[in-house]
């Protein structure tokens, strides 16, 4: 375990590293489907507080390994007996999703968060026995490796902290807070201080992107709900296929979008841009689930088993689209350092299809019809980025 290189060619993702990724396959749909009954059920400020609580922790437990992998995977019998602990700590954490969600719920102040640290700890043991492993094999690294494992540590002892004390709600959200700051500022002190790790550029983008498909496995899932709500009360019609496409076309617009950034491009040249990269990816993601979660809304709707009104409901996959696409323009634009006007009458076109599909929300138009309007909004950017904008991406990169 002396460290990959960060130059090796065609590097890809491991047969390993995607079977660990199906287990937040699991995570990330019970995120999903509680947050979808907390919004349709009108719970907006419990519903939000607890996905962005699950989707950062969710995020967070992959990324820790991703980077690692990147940068040490000996793909040993070690190495995948540590990857295996790891995979029964995030199976583990994702069972404590429902009570978590469910605790916010009850008006006693107290997060359940139990099951989920306790996940987080079978996840970290491992990830530190893998930083200390790094640091003894290789040396001109140590330093960093140890910042890396004593780091976890901490972060760990806090998170568990959260169960033992007895903090008021204001207490615990400010703790939550914190502990969320160091997780972020931890990898940057780690990289900042020596050499960094051997992480490869082109590598973290696939590994990245591969995640991003995942997520939107829950635009699937909520096609599937909203599919099965019309069937189950109108039978097989148009208003299926509207809810199809709708579905299949929203989630293929953002895939479509999100891999017109030139990501492993630019971070094989500029490594030093990794971290606003990476955590603008983390919001990304967040969004893509959340945009699942409000198909899934659609069909409690369409079900007539939603609390809310068809402009709230449709609202909870409009908003989440809204900022997946101004995250990919701004992300684009810190990576190729090159503000184009071509992308300001793009973004205007976009608002514009979401004002449609929110105003005929309120003239009353059918919740099928609404979303179709509303899947044009990232087509937008397809079509532009195949029309015109390839090329402005290609001279951008070339200068």
């Amino acid at each position: 375990m002396r460290g990959r290189d960060p130059n090796e060619p065609h590097r890809v993702a491991t047969p390993l590293e995607l079977l660990f990724d199906l287990t937040f396959v699991i995570a990330f749909g019970l995120a999903a489907s509680q947050f979808a009954h907390a919004l349709a059920e009108g719970h907006f400020a419990n519903g939000l507080l607890g996905f962005a609580f699950a989707a950062f922790a969710v995020c967070l437990a992959w990324s820790n390994f991703t980077w690692f992998s990147s940068a040490y995977d000996t793909d040993d019998w070690i190495f995948r007996v540590a990857t295996m602990t790891q995979m029964i700590g995030v199976l583990v954490f994702a069972l404590g999703l429902p009570r978590m969600f469910a605790s916010l719920e009850v008006e006693d102040g107290r997060v359940d968060v139990g099951i989920m640290v306790l996940g987080y700890v079978i996840m970290r043991l491992a990830m530190v026995f893998q930083w200390l492993r790094a640091a003894k094999q290789d040396p001109p690294r140590r330093k960093t490796c140890l910042i890396y494992a004593v780091g976890i540590s901490v972060a760990q002892l806090g998170w568990a902290a959260l169960i033992i004390a007895d903090f008021p709600p204001v207490g615990t959200f400010f703790a939550i807070l914190a502990l969320a700051g160091f997780e972020l500022l931890q990898p940057w002190i780690a990289e900042r201080l020596h050499d960094g790790t051997p992480w490869h550029a082109h590598h973290i983008a696939e590994r990245y992107s591969l995640f991003a498909i995942i997520a939107m496995g829950e635009g699937i899932v909520g096609t599937v709900a909203s599919l099965s709500a019309v069937v189950d009360v109108e039978g097989w019609s148009l208003e299926v296929a509207l809810v199809c496409v709708a579905g299949v076309g929203l989630t293929f617009g953002m895939w479509w979008v999100y891999y017109i950034l030139p990501s492993a491009f630019v971070l094989h040249t500029h490594r030093r841009r990794e971290f606003t990269w990476a955590y603008t990816q983390l919001l990304i993601i967040t969004c893509i689930v959340a945009t699942g979660a409000g198909l899934h809304v659609a069909a409690y709707y369409l079900q007539h088993k939603a609390h809310i009104g068809a402009v709230t409901t449709l609202l909870t996959t409009a908003v989440p689209v809204g900022v997946f696409l101004l995250a990919i323009y701004a992300l684009y634009y810190y990576l190729v350092r090159r503000f184009d006007p071509f992308h300001l009458g793009l973004l205007v076109a976009t608002i514009a299809v979401m004002v449609a599909a929110i105003a005929a929300a309120v003239a009353g138009v059918d919740m099928t019809v609404c979303l179709c309007i509303l899947m044009c909004a990232p087509v937008v950017t397809v079509i532009g980025y195949e029309w015109r904008g390839h090329r402005h991406e290609a001279a951008a990169l070339g200068d």
